[in-house]
Protein backbone atom coordinates (compact mmCIF):
# COMPACT_ATOMS: atom_id res chain seq x y z
CA UNK A 1 0.00 0.00 0.00
CA UNK A 2 1.53 3.28 -1.05
CA UNK A 3 2.22 6.00 1.68
CA UNK A 4 3.07 9.18 1.23
CA UNK A 5 4.96 11.71 3.23
CA UNK A 6 4.01 14.99 5.11
CA UNK A 7 5.84 17.31 2.14
CA UNK A 8 3.74 15.68 -0.07
CA UNK A 9 0.52 16.29 1.28
CA UNK A 10 1.57 20.19 2.54
CA UNK A 11 3.27 20.57 -1.02
CA UNK A 12 -0.49 19.76 -2.40
CA UNK A 13 -2.50 21.88 -0.05
CA UNK A 14 -3.98 18.71 1.73
CA UNK A 15 -4.01 20.90 5.10
CA UNK A 16 -5.59 24.47 4.32
CA UNK A 17 -8.91 24.22 6.17
CA UNK A 18 -11.52 27.34 5.64
CA UNK A 19 -12.09 30.29 7.68
CA UNK A 20 -12.29 29.60 11.15
CA UNK A 21 -15.77 31.06 11.49
CA UNK A 22 -17.24 28.69 9.06
CA UNK A 23 -15.44 25.17 11.34
CA UNK A 24 -17.57 22.62 12.45
CA UNK A 25 -17.03 21.90 16.45
CA UNK A 26 -16.47 18.13 15.86
CA UNK A 27 -13.50 18.70 13.41
CA UNK A 28 -11.73 20.38 16.69
CA UNK A 29 -9.95 17.03 16.56
CA UNK A 30 -8.21 17.07 13.61
CA UNK A 31 -7.06 20.93 13.30
CA UNK A 32 -3.33 21.54 14.17
CA UNK A 33 -3.51 25.39 14.23
CA UNK A 34 -4.82 28.52 13.05
CA UNK A 35 -3.49 30.61 10.73
CA UNK A 36 -4.47 34.18 9.28
CA UNK A 37 -7.99 33.42 10.53
CA UNK A 38 -7.69 30.26 8.79
CA UNK A 39 -7.76 26.08 10.46
CA UNK A 40 -5.12 24.25 9.14
CA UNK A 41 -5.23 20.54 9.27
CA UNK A 42 -3.26 18.10 11.40
CA UNK A 43 -1.63 16.30 8.58
CA UNK A 44 -0.14 13.74 10.84
CA UNK A 45 -3.67 12.97 11.93
CA UNK A 46 -4.88 13.03 8.06
CA UNK A 47 -1.44 10.37 7.41
CA UNK A 48 -3.23 8.12 10.19
CA UNK A 49 -6.49 7.77 8.79
CA UNK A 50 -5.63 8.31 5.67
CA UNK A 51 -3.84 4.29 6.30
CA UNK A 52 -6.70 3.25 7.90
CA UNK A 53 -9.29 4.13 5.04
CA UNK A 54 -6.56 2.83 2.16
CA UNK A 55 -6.54 -0.54 4.33
CA UNK A 56 -10.36 -0.62 4.56
CA UNK A 57 -10.48 -0.23 1.25
CA UNK A 58 -8.22 -2.44 -0.09
CA UNK A 59 -10.13 -5.38 2.11
CA UNK A 60 -13.63 -4.72 0.75
CA UNK A 61 -11.97 -5.44 -3.04
CA UNK A 62 -9.83 -8.12 -1.77
CA UNK A 63 -12.87 -9.86 -0.98
CA UNK A 64 -14.75 -9.16 -3.95
CA UNK A 65 -16.62 -6.06 -2.96
CA UNK A 66 -17.07 -3.10 -4.83
CA UNK A 67 -16.41 0.76 -3.72
CA UNK A 68 -18.78 3.40 -5.26
CA UNK A 69 -16.43 6.89 -5.72
CA UNK A 70 -18.75 10.01 -5.74
CA UNK A 71 -17.08 13.63 -6.96
CA UNK A 72 -20.39 15.92 -8.37
CA UNK A 73 -18.97 19.07 -7.13
CA UNK A 74 -17.43 20.33 -9.96
CA UNK A 75 -13.43 20.36 -8.82
CA UNK A 76 -13.91 16.92 -8.69
CA UNK A 77 -15.48 15.65 -10.85
CA UNK A 78 -12.96 15.17 -14.01
CA UNK A 79 -10.92 13.36 -10.73
CA UNK A 80 -13.02 11.26 -9.84
CA UNK A 81 -13.93 9.94 -13.19
CA UNK A 82 -10.57 9.44 -13.88
CA UNK A 83 -9.51 7.26 -11.09
CA UNK A 84 -12.57 5.36 -10.90
CA UNK A 85 -11.97 4.22 -14.38
CA UNK A 86 -8.09 3.40 -13.84
CA UNK A 87 -9.61 1.20 -10.55
CA UNK A 88 -12.26 -0.07 -12.64
CA UNK A 89 -15.05 0.80 -10.02
CA UNK A 90 -18.26 2.50 -10.63
CA UNK A 91 -18.77 6.66 -10.03
CA UNK A 92 -21.15 9.01 -9.61
CA UNK A 93 -19.89 12.33 -11.06
CA UNK A 94 -23.04 13.84 -12.24
CA UNK A 95 -26.25 15.09 -9.36
CA UNK A 96 -27.02 12.34 -6.43
CA UNK A 97 -30.28 10.27 -8.02
CA UNK A 98 -32.11 9.85 -5.26
CA UNK A 99 -32.58 6.10 -4.37
CA UNK A 100 -29.52 4.68 -5.87
CA UNK A 101 -28.56 2.75 -2.88
CA UNK A 102 -32.15 2.67 -1.05
CA UNK A 103 -33.87 1.95 -4.31
CA UNK A 104 -31.55 0.18 -6.34
CA UNK A 105 -34.43 -2.05 -8.32
CA UNK A 106 -35.47 1.14 -9.46
CA UNK A 107 -31.76 2.03 -10.85
CA UNK A 108 -31.10 -1.40 -12.10
CA UNK A 109 -34.04 -1.12 -14.04
CA UNK A 110 -32.58 2.00 -15.56
CA UNK A 111 -28.86 0.34 -15.96
CA UNK A 112 -30.67 -2.50 -17.94
CA UNK A 113 -32.63 0.12 -20.12
CA UNK A 114 -29.66 2.01 -20.72
CA UNK A 115 -27.28 -0.82 -21.83
CA UNK A 116 -29.57 -2.31 -24.25
CA UNK A 117 -30.06 0.81 -25.79
CA UNK A 118 -26.28 1.01 -26.47
CA UNK A 119 -26.29 -2.57 -27.49
CA UNK A 120 -29.27 -2.01 -30.00
CA UNK A 121 -27.26 0.81 -31.39
CA UNK A 122 -23.78 -0.85 -31.66
CA UNK A 123 -25.38 -3.89 -33.77
CA UNK A 124 -26.88 -1.37 -35.89
CA UNK A 125 -30.83 -2.46 -34.35
CA UNK A 126 -31.89 0.87 -34.70
CA UNK A 127 -31.66 1.35 -38.04
CA UNK A 128 -34.46 0.01 -38.96
CA UNK A 129 -36.23 3.20 -37.52
CA UNK A 130 -37.16 6.34 -38.60
CA UNK A 131 -34.37 8.97 -38.36
CA UNK A 132 -36.81 10.97 -35.83
CA UNK A 133 -37.09 7.66 -33.67
CA UNK A 134 -33.53 7.27 -33.68
CA UNK A 135 -33.20 10.78 -32.78
CA UNK A 136 -35.12 10.06 -30.00
CA UNK A 137 -33.37 7.25 -29.23
CA UNK A 138 -29.92 8.73 -28.78
CA UNK A 139 -31.54 11.41 -26.92
CA UNK A 140 -32.78 9.05 -24.32
CA UNK A 141 -29.24 7.56 -24.84
CA UNK A 142 -27.13 10.71 -23.89
CA UNK A 143 -29.91 11.29 -20.92
CA UNK A 144 -29.27 7.91 -19.44
CA UNK A 145 -25.41 8.37 -20.15
CA UNK A 146 -25.52 11.59 -17.53
CA UNK A 147 -27.27 9.44 -14.72
CA UNK A 148 -25.98 6.17 -14.73
CA UNK A 149 -23.47 6.04 -17.05
CA UNK A 150 -20.75 5.92 -14.51
CA UNK A 151 -22.82 2.88 -12.73
CA UNK A 152 -23.07 0.87 -15.66
CA UNK A 153 -21.46 -1.55 -14.23
CA UNK A 154 -23.06 -1.82 -10.84
CA UNK A 155 -24.95 -4.72 -10.58
CA UNK A 156 -25.38 -4.81 -6.77
CA UNK A 157 -25.13 -2.66 -3.85
CA UNK A 158 -21.61 -1.20 -3.15
CA UNK A 159 -19.60 -2.67 -0.06
CA UNK A 160 -18.24 0.82 0.33
CA UNK A 161 -18.97 4.70 -0.71
CA UNK A 162 -16.09 7.14 -1.08
CA UNK A 163 -17.40 10.28 -0.89
CA UNK A 164 -15.06 13.59 -1.98
CA UNK A 165 -17.87 16.16 -0.19
CA UNK A 166 -19.83 14.85 2.68
CA UNK A 167 -21.69 18.56 2.31
CA UNK A 168 -22.01 18.77 -1.28
CA UNK A 169 -23.16 15.05 -1.56
CA UNK A 170 -25.03 14.53 1.75
CA UNK A 171 -27.81 12.57 0.22
CA UNK A 172 -25.46 10.13 -0.39
CA UNK A 173 -24.32 10.03 3.03
CA UNK A 174 -27.85 9.84 4.50
CA UNK A 175 -28.80 6.74 1.74
CA UNK A 176 -25.79 5.12 2.82
CA UNK A 177 -26.36 5.49 6.52
CA UNK A 178 -29.99 4.01 6.04
CA UNK A 179 -28.28 0.81 4.24
CA UNK A 180 -26.10 0.21 6.43
CA UNK A 181 -23.22 0.77 4.00
CA UNK A 182 -19.39 2.14 4.98
CA UNK A 183 -18.35 5.38 4.01
CA UNK A 184 -15.29 6.96 3.56
CA UNK A 185 -14.79 10.22 3.08
CA UNK A 186 -12.26 14.03 2.71
CA UNK A 187 -13.36 15.56 5.46
CA UNK A 188 -13.09 19.31 5.36
CA UNK A 189 -12.94 21.40 8.49
CA UNK A 190 -16.47 22.72 7.70
CA UNK A 191 -18.20 19.58 7.45
CA UNK A 192 -19.84 17.39 10.14
CA UNK A 193 -18.05 14.15 10.25
CA UNK A 194 -20.67 12.42 11.67
CA UNK A 195 -22.26 8.82 10.37
CA UNK A 196 -18.35 9.18 8.47
CA UNK A 197 -16.82 5.53 9.18
CA UNK A 198 -13.80 6.26 7.78
CA UNK A 199 -12.71 9.96 8.00
CA UNK A 200 -9.62 11.76 5.69
CA UNK A 201 -9.44 15.23 7.15
CA UNK A 202 -8.46 16.95 4.03
CA UNK A 203 -9.05 20.10 1.79
CA UNK A 204 -11.90 18.69 0.00
CA UNK A 205 -11.75 22.22 -2.30
CA UNK A 206 -8.35 22.61 -3.81
CA UNK A 207 -7.97 20.31 -6.61
CA UNK A 208 -4.37 19.16 -5.83
CA UNK A 209 -6.00 17.87 -3.00
CA UNK A 210 -8.87 16.00 -4.36
CA UNK A 211 -6.63 14.27 -6.38
CA UNK A 212 -3.76 13.45 -4.49
CA UNK A 213 -6.08 11.39 -1.99
CA UNK A 214 -7.89 10.03 -4.62
CA UNK A 215 -5.54 9.05 -6.24
CA UNK A 216 -4.27 7.09 -3.27
CA UNK A 217 -7.78 5.43 -3.32
CA UNK A 218 -7.31 4.54 -6.29
CA UNK A 219 -4.07 2.47 -5.57
CA UNK A 220 -5.52 0.83 -2.45
CA UNK A 221 -8.45 -0.55 -4.91
CA UNK A 222 -6.08 -1.63 -7.32
CA UNK A 223 -3.79 -3.52 -4.74
CA UNK A 224 -7.33 -5.31 -3.51
CA UNK A 225 -8.26 -6.53 -7.06
CA UNK A 226 -4.61 -7.58 -7.40
CA UNK A 227 -5.01 -10.02 -4.54
CA UNK A 228 -8.06 -10.87 -5.57
CA UNK A 229 -6.75 -11.99 -8.89
CA UNK A 230 -3.95 -13.81 -7.29
CA UNK A 231 -6.54 -15.70 -4.70
CA UNK A 232 -8.55 -16.65 -7.81
CA UNK A 233 -5.48 -17.95 -9.40
CA UNK A 234 -4.08 -20.15 -6.48
CA UNK A 235 -7.83 -21.51 -5.52
CA UNK A 236 -7.79 -22.90 -9.68
CA UNK A 237 -4.44 -23.82 -9.39
CA UNK A 238 -5.45 -26.18 -6.20
CA UNK A 239 -8.62 -27.48 -8.53
CA UNK A 240 -6.22 -28.67 -10.67
CA UNK A 241 -3.92 -30.27 -8.70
Amino acid sequence: MKEISLTELLKNGVHFGHQCGRWHPKMQPYIHTTRNGVHIINLEKTTEKLKEAQAFLQNIIASGGIVLLVGTKRQAREIIKKYAQQASMPYLIERWIGGTLTNFQVISRLIKKFKKLKADQKSGELQKYTKKEQFIFQREINRLEKIVGGIESLDKLPQALFIIDVKQDKSAVKEAVRMKIPVVALVDTNNNPINIDYIIPANNDATKSIELITSLVAESVKEGLNQLKNKAKANEEEKNK
